[in-house]
């Protein structure tokens, strides 16, 4: 059968999987991570591409992306071969490098964020590239360390995991760890690499497969649906979704930027999340026209899609 078209989307989170051929080391010893380290960072900077989270191994390297102006395809291919061409020279050999198809896993942010910059960051470890957590606190060719600040990768968007954890940067990046260590013990998560995931139902009597994409089944169908309509995401304007709720619900703009905790506008604003989730934002776009933090983004949106059951003209209203 023929292998699936990836899912290319901005502004959506991929977990991308790139493995040496024939399972053979990509990295042959520091000099090469260094190098790779540095494209990868200069890449992210010139892109405007999020990294929530990233690994390298011996003979394969994880990637958290959130692409935005520049597609997945072609971040990739500039990241892959100019490594190649600059590996192949400096060990004096011929021939690919890397597996004809990296592997990429589009998936539902506000569900898995956190559970994908776990896994991956705990990679080295379970590798065996160290042997410990304290080692893996400074282990240089892993966004775990900078994170927790022992090292610098300029493009890593540090700042909006921590968010997740405090607001604090003591707090969080503590907060953090132990949600690392807790990770140590949970072992191998096979959805997360794109392995038996099963999501959600298009009807009653037929069900939704597709390892290209990790999310729950309204998650599952949107992607799909936004893949054959090629349409991008977000297709609604997020300001048309602000300011239609605003308006039904009758909250001012003020208001719903202000730190007041008010119920009625706690309610808007976790409805307003809600349906910018549904419609295909990313937290972070959402958590920056709200003025809220990426988990707080997290919390509404949840909150929001059991309110939307009490209004449910208003998904009409903006067209959802």
């Amino acid at each position: 059968m023929p292998r699936a078209a990836r899912i290319d989307i901005p502004n959506i989170l991929q977990h991308v999987i790139v493995r040496g051929i024939e399972k053979r080391d990509i990295f042959s010893g520091d000099d090469d991570r260094h190098d790779f380290v540095t494209r990868f960072s200069n890449l992210l900077e010139s892109t405007g591409t999020d990294c929530l989270a990233w690994a390298l191994l011996s003979t394969h390297f994880h990637l958290l992306l959130r692409v935005k102006d520049t597609p997945l395809s072609k971040f990739m291919r500039r990241l892959l071969t100019g490594y190649a061409v600059t590996f192949n020279l400096r060990h004096n050999r011929t021939g690919h490098l890397f597996q004809n198809r990296y592997k990429s896993i589009v998936c539902d942010e506000e569900e898995y964020l956190l559970e994908l910059v776990r896994y991956i960051h705990l990679n080295p470890l379970r590798a065996g590239m160290v042997a410990s957590l304290e080692e893996l606190d400074s282990y240089p060719f892993c966004g775990h360390s900078v994170l927790l600040g022992k090292n610098e990768l300029k493009g890593q968007s540090s700042a909006e995991v921590l968010s997740r954890f405090s607001k604090r940067i003591d707090a969080a990046r503590k907060n953090y760890r132990s949600f690392i260590r807790d990770g140590i013990a949970m072992g191998r998560s096979d959805e997360l690499v794109g392995v038996g995931i099963f999501r959600g139902s298009l009807s009653q009597e037929s069900e939704l497969k597709d390892s290209r994409v990790l999310g729950n089944g309204e998650f599952v169908e949107q992607i799909i649906q936004q893949t054959k309509e090629g349409l991008p995401a977000g297709k609604i304007d997020l300001n048309i979704i602000v300011e239609s709720i605003l308006a039904a619900l009758d909250v001012s703009e003020t208001e719903l930027l202000s730190s007041t905790r008010e119920l009625r506008v706690a309610n808007v604003r976790a409805i307003i999340c809600h349906l910018a989730v549904k419609s295909g934002y990313s937290g972070v776009v959402v958590a920056r026209r709200l003025n809220i933090s990426g988990a707080g983004v997290t919390v509404a949106a949840r909150r929001g899609r059991e309110r939307i059951k009490n209004h449910p003209k208003l998904a009409e209203i903006v067209g959802l």
